[in-house]
């Protein structure tokens, strides 16, 4: 049966050894360095971890120029670990969580800072505050046998040029393992799976032409102009 439309092309991250990796979802850690959550007014929820979302529609190629998103007044970003499965896994032990994973990337998480506290506020969810038209904005993916073991590698932004994130995936909460894993217990994660795996201290807004560049040490750069029009 035919669709009643042109559905839209898959969206898709480049690969730094070659080829296109498709992404089917965006899975987001909350809260996972202590560090942000303290200047966000909040604790880490040591018990496990915690998840938002957003569509794989909200990917944006790193080096885009892009407009503020619309409806706010106070859009920040946030840089991030990004983590992309390669193996389906359900129910998976922190031992064999690795097992899944394709490779890494750095990513810019942007989050409408004011219709997040207006949801939180509310007691309603933050899918606005979170999940919008070019709201992950990922670099290309790095294979996880050329990254190598996840440890202290240094992860930070500069905005305009000027240092505003700095930290160590060492820093984590909860580390990659222990995400996968309790992940896993909730989805059948799958191949095209992302997880966005939280930002350290000094998240900050972004205005017209503002400039973004961020990295991880081993991993391709993420950048970000935000236009004057």
């Amino acid at each position: 049966m035919a669709y009643v439309f042109d559905p839209p092309p898959m969206p898709a991250l480049a690969v730094v050894s070659g080829g296109l990796y498709p992404v089917r979802r965006i899975f987001c850690v909350g809260r996972n360095y202590a560090a942000h959550a303290a200047e966000m007014g909040a604790e880490v929820d040591r018990e496990a971890p915690w998840y938002f979302t957003k569509s794989s529609y909200a990917l944006c190629p790193s080096g885009a120029s892009i407009a503020i998103p619309p409806g706010t007044e106070d859009c920040h970003y946030e840089i991030e670990f990004v983590v992309a499965l390669g193996q389906q896994g359900r129910d998976v032990s922190r031992e064999d969580a690795m097992d899944l994973v394709y490779g890494y990337a750095s990513g810019i998480d942007l989050t409408r800072r004011d219709l997040q506290a207006q949801a939180k506020a509310a007691r309603r969810p933050w899918d606005t505050g979170k999940d919008f038209d070019k709201a992950a904005i990922v670099g290309p993916l790095t294979q996880a046998r050329a990254f190598g073991p996840i440890g202290e590698q240094a992860i930070w932004l500069d905005h305009n040029g000027t240092r505003a994130q700095q930290g160590s995936l060492d820093d984590m909460v909860w580390k990659v393992d222990e995400i996968l894993a309790h992940l896993s217990s909730l989805y059948h994660l799958r191949p095209g799976d992302l997880i966005m795996t939280g930002t350290p201290s000094g998240v900050g807004p972004v205005t017209k032409g503002s400039r973004l560049y961020g990295r991880i040490d081993g991993l391709a750069p993420v950048s970000v102009t935000f236009r004057g029009d």
